[in-house]
């Protein structure tokens, strides 16, 4: 053996770009589904504040799977359905599978995001489905009246105010509001059923709202097995480097400086979405 045979046998190997190991992305998805997120809120989803650790995820030469890591009470639907549709595009354009692993919670529009993976995993433990439709809010005109206080409203349209938290509830307004929930629900079916298919039970009605176990909804076909990203990830792609994909973040975020307003009308705003967001994870125990 020459010297540089020698010299070279000992250096640590340098594996060529041939040689690097494929990668599964993971996208964490974690918090409640909303547009605007909230200084005094838990994580929030939005595809404002999503999409570019799910870019990200897919831009990986050395892809073979994306992996969605779920964890969501739900929320806004159209930030559900906005989210879904771009993880299958790019889950098209790179002819690459798309897995979600549902950890404490996958429901409503959690769940409407784990129906935008080709295959579907949870913990037995989780709570998956809720597969249905709900507002909540606050009435406030008592309030006001005990504080001595006269809101006014003016409007053109005598529409343009329906279910106003300052004024009292009216039946035709709540009988509006029913039916724009039956139209999104029936959206919200057709998703489910689009991409879960076959692999669906007929046995109960899995559109009722309930909520299951991991272990229940596997038997319902509401997923596809119980297990958790690494001990799924080890089996499917054994010689697979795990990556988490991070959003990228604003400079003011960075900084820790949110911008948040001090007004008093948004100071309330944002504690009664606080509230909010605190009863969509109890309703679930968590």
């Amino acid at each position: 053996m020459s010297v540089t045979d020698k010299i070279a046998a000992r250096l640590p190997r340098v594996m060529d770009r041939g040689e690097r190991p494929p990668v599964v992305a993971a996208v964490r998805l974690h918090g409640v589904i909303t547009p605007q997120s909230s200084p005094v809120a838990r994580n929030t989803i939005s595809l404002q504040n999503v999409e570019s650790a799910i870019n990200r995820a897919f831009d990986n030469e050395r892809l073979i799977a994306v992996a969605l890591l779920i964890n969501s009470p739900g929320g806004a639907p159209t930030q559900s359905a906005l989210i879904a549709e771009r993880i299958r595009e790019l889950a098209t354009k790179k002819h690459v599978p798309v897995l979600a692993f549902c950890e404490d919670v996958a429901a409503s529009g959690g769940y409407w995001l784990a129906c935008a993976a080709d295959e579907i995993y949870a913990h037995g433990t989780s709570l998956v489905g809720s597969i249905g439709v709900v507002s909540a809010g606050f009435g406030l005109n008592g309030l006001l009246e005990k504080a001595g206080v006269e809101r006014r409203v003016y409007t053109a349209g005598e529409n343009k105010v329906r279910l106003d938290p300052f004024q009292a509830e009216k039946p035709e307004d709540v009988e509006w509001l029913k039916t724009l929930h039956a139209d999104l629900h029936e959206q919200f079916k057709a998703w489910v059923t689009e991409r879960r298919g076959a692999k669906l039970k007929s046995e109960e009605d899995l559109f009722s709202g309930e909520i299951w176990t991991g272990s229940k909804a596997q038997q319902l076909g509401l997923i596809d097995g119980i297990g958790t990203l690494r001990s799924v990830v080890a089996k499917r792609f054994p010689d697979a480097e795990l990556t988490v994909a991070e959003p990228r973040k604003a400079l003011l975020a960075k900084l820790g400086l949110t911008g948040a307003s001090t007004r008093s009308g948004d100071l309330l705003t944002q504690l009664l979405a606080s509230v909010e967001e605190r009863a969509r994870w109890s309703r679930f125990g968590l």
